[in-house]
């Protein structure tokens, strides 16, 4: 199953409800499809000038290495040599930060991510969940 343009959306609107209802920092959102093709995005007003590129490259380090960046973020600490050796290898366009979260299928196939970027990684990943659950695609029920 693919990611369709009306779910992307929707993550998109649900993950700014939720920044808004937090009163977070202003928020870039970008939707993936499986094949890290843009599928969704928006920035609000006032997201500082690479707030797109910090986000996408969130989304597609969630999608490169198959989890959430925030995991990633947390095995990065005990391994810097190798995420190092990782962002070189894609270029620098990885982000290792909270905010990256795989979209999984009810069947737990991987059919894109979300990636946000303006606050903390810990709320842009809180937001990006939120998104994803709005959007009908309950993280929880899709492992």
């Amino acid at each position: 199953m693919s990611l369709t343009l009306e779910q992307a959306q929707a993550i998109v609107a649900g993950a700014l409800a939720e920044g808004r209802s937090r009163a977070a920092k202003p928020l870039a959102v970008i939707v993936l499809d499986a094949g890290a093709h843009p599928v969704a995005f928006a920035r609000e007003d006032g997201a500082s000038l690479f707030r797109f590129d910090i986000a996408r490259a969130k989304a597609a380090g969630a999608l490169g290495m198959g989890m959430d960046t925030a995991v990633l973020a947390e095995r990065a600490k005990g391994n810097p040599v190798f995420f190092q050796s990782v962002s070189g290898a894609v270029g620098g366009q990885i982000a290792f930060s909270p905010g990256g979260v795989i979209v999984r299928d009810a069947a737990g196939c991987v059919t894109g991510a979300v990636g946000i970027s303006g606050d903390t990684g810990e709320c842009d990943a809180d937001c990006a969940r939120a998104g994803i659950v709005s959007a009908g695609l309950d993280q929880e029920n899709a492992k």
